[in-house]
């Protein structure tokens, strides 16, 4: 691994995996380190052995400088860096910011898309490295720690070097909860127009076209036939996939009045839908077929479970540009925010093959659903 020599470290540092004949220096470092919430030598033995954990030590002239330590959850695309640790005598020396990047690129070959962590509120030097390498607060876990301290949360978004995120389509984020679709209709747009530039009142008008009125608590999202017959009324070419008949997302809500009004919206959608001749298949559309799609010129929505992107399981949409290598590449409009509420940088991922196929089904009836969108009839 050269993660160590990338970030400035001395060149006699390398990152390798650990071997269980490191397990008394990593335990004798982890006294020298920390004061409390060490993690014992049975536990290094156990972590060097798991499948679902990444241990990686730092080595400089076979003495071992500082370790980094990544768990994996079965069917989670999200890494959790556990424990990060540099010996005193290597302190300041770049190692802390190599094995960091060490880390992510374990799991980025493990084909995760994110990495989270925790870290102690005082500890003011790690808090500066993980906002530096790109980490963003996103919560808090109170009393976490042995001295009852308070752990920060800090997200980081897992991004290989693909040359076509270079070259991305516009990106806009949705400004509501409820508007993930309309989102991903407005940046459809705008790959067919860069020219076109987004507004909120575009973005509620593209929401009062497609919307399902009720969903949830709240107001409606989204389903596949109002997406696309809005597409279309804008001049694109859908063409949608999908699983089962409607109505969808019946089970969101609990008020059989509300599931009324949405058969009724939905029933309506589906009768323009055929009005205008947007083709319809009751089929899912796999990752191979999309991928051939997105290679002929189309673009796609998407529907996603939205634990996977928003951290809550609701259904979620997002919008489908590229492929590269082994990853399919989607914005996804649910920029989230800041520590104080701003939105941070565009939400565009590399989404590995293996993971899109467990992202792409919704519900307890695994709902898959794609509208592709052409530009042209004859594309």
């Amino acid at each position: 691994m050269q993660a160590a020599l990338a970030h400035g470290a001395s060149p006699d540092v390398s990152l390798r995996p650990a071997r269980l004949a490191d397990v008394d220096a990593l335990a004798n470092l982890e006294r020298r380190v920390f004061r409390g919430d060490r993690i014992s030598r049975r536990g290094f033995r156990r972590f060097a052995r798991s499948p679902r954990a990444a241990l990686i030590v730092a080595e400089e002239d076979g003495v071992l400088a500082g370790y980094a330590l990544v768990l994996f959850r079965e069917g989670s695309g999200i890494a959790r860096l556990y424990s990060i640790a540099v010996a005193p005598q290597f302190a300041k020396r770049g190692l802390g910011s190599a094995l960091l990047s060490g880390a992510e690129e374990a799991a980025i070959a493990r084909d995760r898309i994110a990495m989270r962590l925790e870290v102690h509120e005082n500890n003011a030097k790690a808090i500066a490295r993980y906002r530096k390498a790109g980490y963003n607060l996103f919560g808090r876990h109170f009393q976490y720690y042995s001295d009852r301290g308070h752990a920060l949360r800090f997200e980081k978004h897992l991004r290989p070097q693909l040359r076509r995120l270079e070259h991305a389509p516009p990106y806009f984020h949705q400004t509501t909860e409820f508007t993930c679709g309309p989102a991903c209709v407005m940046m459809a747009l705008a790959w067919a127009d860069p020219s076109l530039r987004p507004s909120p009142a575009l973005e509620f008008r593209l929401w009062r076209e497609s919307t399902t009125i009720f969903m949830s608590s709240g107001h409606g999202g989204c389903e596949p036939y109002g997406l696309a017959v809005s597409l279309r009324r804008h001049g694109l070419f859908p063409e949608i996939h999908v699983s089962a008949p409607p109505p969808y997302f019946l089970d969101t809500v609990h008020s059989e009045d509300r599931r009324r009004v949405m058969r009724l919206t939905q029933q309506e959608f589906q009768r323009e839908a055929g009005e205008l001749g947007i083709p319809t298949h009751l089929t899912p559309l796999g990752e191979s077929a999309l991928m051939a799609t997105l290679d002929s010129g189309a673009s796609a929505i998407v529907l996603v479970a939205g634990h996977h992107m928003v951290r809550r399981r609701v259904p979620h949409w997002v919008f489908a540009f590229g492929h590269e290598s082994r990853y399919i590449l989607v914005h996804d409009p649910a920029a989230r925010g800041d520590e104080n509420g701003v939105p941070i940088a565009a939400e565009t991922y590399a989404v590995p093959r293996s993971m899109f196929a467990q992202m792409t089904r919704f519900g307890r009836d695994n709902l898959n659903a794609t509208i592709l969108i052409r530009k042209g009839p004859s594309q």
